[in-house]
């Protein structure tokens, strides 16, 4: 059985992580693999973050995207976009200041963000907390 993230918060209570960490922590909840986290804040002005991360399959690939929005939707954030879902190869969420990629194997490999965006820093995401 995944993780199970936080029920719903209690603003009066829980200290609100940042956007790149709810998706990550929600990506690591569906085993999404090699999970990076670039902060862009330094190199453009159109996204604070990228997430980056992998899917073996199709189904896996849908699973992390529909609980990153999941995740995300409890903290009061919709994508601004959302694209790729029905093909599952690469989908993009953009929530604004963070751009989720969930790719295929194939698919990372192909467009290679990481390296385009090398100048970007690599955030450190801290482990999963559970309540």
């Amino acid at each position: 059985m995944p993780k199970q993230l936080h029920e719903t918060p209690d603003p009066g209570t829980l200290e609100t992580p940042p956007t790149w960490q709810i998706a990550a922590h929600a990506a690591e909840s569906r085993k999404a693999e090699d999970i990076k986290v670039l902060d862009l804040r330094e190199i453009t002005s159109f996204a604070d973050y990228f997430l980056v991360c992998s899917g073996a399959n199709q189904r896996q690939i849908q699973a992390i995207s529909d609980a990153v929005g999941a995740e995300m939707k409890k903290y009061g954030e919709t994508p601004l976009s959302w694209e790729g879902f029905g093909t599952a190869e690469w989908v993009l969420m953009d929530y604004g200041d963070l751009i989720v990629h969930v790719f295929s194997d194939k698919a990372r490999a192909y467009y290679d963000l990481e390296r385009l965006w090398r100048h970007a820093k690599v955030v450190p995401v801290p482990a999963l907390e559970l309540p």
